[in-house]
């Protein structure tokens, strides 16, 4: 009886999260209006209690079609936002706080296709040099390049992909400062005796870089879903785990590894930075951007990727780092912060 009890709880989680299937309406008539409303959240500013704080919590909606499941986020030199979603589309804005253009909604590629492997974003990286950006598919186990068009790709999928599960692929992505991409799998732990699947790439997938293999070892019961790097030469990564089911329940964590300890068939690990819990507002928080500050503090954007689910929300997290701050401070007592609606 235990048995059935937990299958049948696992079929209402997959309803509750399928995309289709509690959707917030029909969608049958294709809405392309510029239109996000930026709600503020109350949070408790200071929940963390470290050298790492809550600047701000909003809840972001839209009509537009292309609206939602965002798995990927990266910051641009204007200060906006990219968002990458897992159905093919991409939103641009100017996070709150800041003065700039009208939100852009757009399909990846200019196409919609209907596939889902084709369309599977998960993960985003960026080089503001060059203004290119890769993105990264789990369902083809590709990786594309753009400029910021997001127009017309060129596709690689590296030979050290290929034995991924096409549902467990590819899930976070960055390019190092001189050059070299990691590349973190969604697939089964311990497949290399220890950890999840990862590359570190040479130079660029698309280049056919050769890429080492090694296994990404996060505190059970998190995974990864996107990874940043640093001005320090160091990545944070951000990890997931499912905390409860009905409704679904998140819990996110901010971990920092050094690549510099990456090693061939080894185990790579981490330290952790902080963790949203379940105290405060979560959801199931798939993209990272990270954004320098005069003084060497660093903006940290959070955002989820709601699944097109009536239980889930878009959220953006602000939060603010300063990496130099080695010691816990005294934790004050938390204050509610109802942020400026834009």
């Amino acid at each position: 009886m235990a048995r059935k009890a937990r299958l049948a709880l696992l079929a209402m989680v997959a309803l509750a999260l399928a995309p289709g299937t509690w959707l917030r309406g029909p969608g049958l008539v294709e809405d392309l209006r510029p239109i996000l409303r930026i709600e503020p959240v109350p949070v408790a500013q200071d929940a963390l209690g470290l050298s790492l704080t809550i600047e701000g919590l909003w809840h972001l909606t839209s009509p537009n079609s292309h609206f939602g499941s965002y798995s990927a986020l990266t910051a641009l030199p204007d200060r906006s936002l990219l968002a990458i979603s897992d159905k093919g589309r991409w939103l641009r804005f100017t996070p709150p706080g800041r003065e700039g253009p009208a939100p852009q909604f757009g399909v990846i590629g200019g196409e919609v296709v209907s596939d889902k492997r084709q369309v599977d974003a998960e993960a985003a990286t960026f080089d503001p040099a060059t203004g290119t950006i890769w993105i990264a598919y789990e369902g083809a186990n590709s990786v594309d390049r753009y400029d910021l068009s997001l127009a017309t790709p060129t596709r690689v999928r590296p030979e050290a992909m290929a034995r991924w599960p096409g549902n467990r692929g590819p899930e976070a992505m960055t390019r190092l400062a001189d050059g070299r991409f990691i590349v973190i799998g969604e697939g089964s732990p311990d497949w290399l005796g220890e950890g999840y699947p990862a590359l570190l790439f040479s130079g660029d997938p698309v280049e056919g870089s050769k890429a080492a293999e090694f296994g990404l070892v996060p505190p059970a019961p998190y995974r990864a879903t996107d990874i940043a790097t640093l001005p320090d030469g160091r990545v944070l990564i951000l990890l997931r785990a499912i905390r409860g089911y009905l409704p679904p329940r998140f819990s996110a964590r901010l971990m920092v590894a050094d690549p510099g300890a990456i090693r061939a068939g080894k185990a790579w690990r981490g330290k952790a930075l902080t963790t949203l819990d379940l105290d405060l507002p979560t959801d199931n928080f798939e993209g990272l951007a990270v954004e320098p500050e005069e003084g060497g503090a660093l903006t940290l954007w959070l955002i989820s990727d709601d699944n097109g689910a009536a239980l889930q929300r878009t959220l953006l997290y602000r939060l603010r780092w300063n990496p130099d701050k080695q010691k816990a401070r005294p934790a004050s007592p938390a204050r509610l912060s109802e942020p400026k609606a834009r």
